[in-house]
């Protein structure tokens, strides 16, 4: 389906073009430079929205709001965008996550032209990997994002700014070149040279081939997302960055690798899928259980939550391995509500932060009567995050337990582990996010919080909470307000997933064995390969 007017393309280019005359404006205070970013940001915002409801049918699977012009032909850079359920979601999530982000930049006062010109930048850059359709726009849009997030921790964050984004633009570059050298040399098999992302889907690779193109989307995507042990910049970045940029980059840039995964690993090497599926599961259970446990050592009240973060992604991994519908929509509703959830602790805890200036739960204390509203926003945020009933959390989580129970691509005795530390992990959330309530709204008052001056919070800041805990909750007792945007699309993606199973069975010469994998889904020629 496609549309005549380009609005992707005003999408992607209306942020970028609203920051060029941002250095023009009067910066006093920078009064000016936020009124002009916040309306660039609801105008686009706004857009987004009618043209989604005005041009997407949730009823079609396939790719819809289709552009494509020529760029650089030389090297066969197109300007190719297009949306399906998989992206459509995501870049209103993006959307949303962005827009208030910029009202929650309300008191950045150092260098604000600078500051504002690149949160809209990263706009650009966000939506731009969601929609690109050529794998060199893709790798292009991906790297344009991670400047801006550089350049604002290394402005605007803590005491260990420095290390922090330095941490963070070596562990994504180095990731972002496998992207790279991956585009090209699917690009080039077969003769037929394109960087157009659906006529690379359609082209026949060997599975050698496959396995290694997936391996090596894995690594940069693994570093997004982030898996274990590839994580260890996004604790550091999380507790220098400020609080806006903590909400893009926990609510948005964590769910451009989940996408990446599901578009170029699962949809574009399906035939690999199934070699690589029981490693992501694997993984996710790492991530869960070593991220929740690592969570109870964090003072740092941000870096406490961007281990949950790290544990929430294993999720995501655990229903992207599943074979099965249900699980795939889980890890998809996992990602939209865990960006919604994100965003809103990281805004809170910079709320906090500006009041005590201080992270160190020992220094906090007592502030449930001192600030009620925020008391009361961040127990349901953590309440949202612990899954509690109710909650997106819940939905995404049981969705991608279901998926994966009922999967019948893998051996009952791997399922049955794999739920279990799972499950603990689970189980390990409530106790160190209750036990973070705890330090931080209760006990004695510490000096820090003894402030004078400490107010609670205004209703600028309740707005932007709220904002994102009324759609935590609505999904959470409506699912269907997330998932009829991309359930015609995840059907596909598992039908597809599920036939690459039977490659197993046509390429006996791999002599690849597949422990995990149940014999009877895979065909009576691979079963020699396999031990259940």
């Amino acid at each position: 389906m496609s549309t005549q007017f380009p609005w992707l393309t005003v999408l992607i280019l209306l942020p970028l073009v609203a920051a060029l005359p941002i250095p023009l404006l009067p910066n006093k205070y920078g009064r000016t430079v936020r009124w002009y970013t916040l309306s660039a940001g609801l105008i686009e915002f706004s857009l987004m929205l009618y043209a989604f409801w005005q041009n997407y049918d949730l009823n079609t699977p396939g790719f819809q709001m289709v552009e494509s012009y020529p760029w650089i032909p030389q090297i066969g850079l197109n300007w190719s965008l297009a949306v399906d359920g998989l992206s459509m979601p995501l870049v209103i999530l993006s959307g949303l996550v962005t827009t208030l982000a910029l009202l929650a930049s309300w008191q950045i006062k150092d260098k604000p032209r600078l500051f504002y010109c690149l949160m809209l930048v990263m706009y650009s850059a966000q939506i731009g990997v969601f929609a690109a359709q050529d794998m060199l726009l893709f790798f292009l849009m991906w790297e344009l994002e991670l400047v801006p997030v550089y350049l604002l921790i290394a402005n605007w964050g803590g005491q260990n700014r420095l290390y922090a984004a330095t941490k963070f633009i070596l562990y994504t570059a180095a990731g972002s070149i496998f992207i790279l050298v991956a585009a090209f040399a699917m690009a080039f098999y077969g003769g037929d040279f394109t960087f157009d992302m659906q006529a690379l889907g359609d082209k026949s690779y060997s599975v050698a081939f496959e396995l290694v193109m997936y391996g090596a989307f894995l690594l940069a995507f693994g570093v997004k997302l982030p898996i274990f042990p590839l994580h260890t910049w996004l604790p550091d970045a999380h507790s220098e960055a400020p609080a806006p940029v903590s909400m893009i980059l926990a609510g948005v840039l964590l769910k451009m690798a989940g996408y990446g995964l599901l578009r170029m690993n699962m949809e574009m090497l399906s035939d690999a899928h199934p070699y690589f599926a029981p490693v992501l599961a694997i993984l996710g259970v790492v991530n869960i259980v070593y991220a929740s446990l690592t969570a109870f050592a964090q003072d740092n009240l941000k870096r406490r939550m961007a281990y949950s973060s790290i544990a929430h992604m294993g999720f995501v991994l655990i229903g992207i391995a599943s074979f099965t519908t249900l699980g795939v929509s889980g890890a998809l509703l996992q990602m939209i509500s865990h960006g919604l959830i994100a965003a809103a602790l990281f805004f809170l805890s910079g709320v906090t932060y500006e009041r005590t200036h201080t992270l160190s739960m020992k220094k906090l204390g007592g502030m449930a009567k001192q600030m009620p509203t925020v008391f009361a926003l961040f127990t349901a945020g953590s309440m949202a995050s612990l899954a509690l009933p109710g909650m997106s959390g819940f939905v995404g989580e049981l969705s991608i337990f279901l998926g994966f129970t009922s999967s019948d691509a893998y051996s009952t005795t791997f399922k049955a582990v794999v739920v279990v530390l799972a499950a603990a992990g689970v189980i390990l959330s409530p106790i160190y996010l209750l036990s973070m309530l705890r330090q931080v709204f209760y006990g004695d008052a510490s000096e820090a919080v003894a402030i004078p001056g400490l107010t609670d919070a205004k209703p600028r800041e309740a707005f932007i909470a709220l904002c994102l805990l009324i759609p935590i909750i609505g999904i959470g007792l409506y699912p269907k307000l997330a998932t009829q945007t991309y359930d015609a699309t995840t059907v596909a993606l598992t039908t597809q997933a599920r036939d690459g199973l039977s490659t197993i069975a046509r390429q006996p010469m791999l002599d690849i064995e597949l422990p995990f994998m149940a014999p009877t889904v895979l065909g009576t020629e691979a079963q020699a390969h396999l031990v259940d």
